[in-house]
């Protein structure tokens, strides 16, 4: 088993910046990569960001390219992604989940919420 729990929501207006935190617990040695969700009020949840524990390597949506940066620290079990320049479409549930060898995400966290104000 493996526990997730995000941190760092809250309300930012449009241009802000926040940082979130997801800290894993658990058989974290199973974990391949980490990588953050968002879903929208009405919409289905959608890819953000996502790196490899080993290596370093990320990627992320076309929607938050060069505004959002994920990043890890392996002795805090911890990854984060910073969001800059946010508008009100990045107002979502964020989720942060863990995927094994087999590369499919199956821990979640509880979510954070992130509210974007015009």
């Amino acid at each position: 088993q493996v526990q997730l729990v995000e941190s760092g929501g809250g309300l930012v207006q449009a241009g802000g910046s926040l940082r979130l935190s997801c800290t894993a617990s658990g058989r974290t040695s199973r974990n391949s990569a980490m990588g953050w969700f968002r879903q929208a009020p009405g919409k289905e949840r959608e890819f953000v960001a996502a790196i490899i524990w080993i290596g370093g390597n990320t990627g992320y949506a076309d929607s938050v390219k060069g505004r959002f940066t994920i990043s890890k620290d392996n002795a805090k079990n911890t990854v984060y992604l910073q969001m800059n320049s946010l508008t009100p479409e990045d107002t979502a549930v964020y989720y942060c989940a863990s995927s094994g060898p087999g590369g499919q995400y199956d821990y979640w966290g509880q979510g954070t919420q992130v509210t974007v104000s015009s």
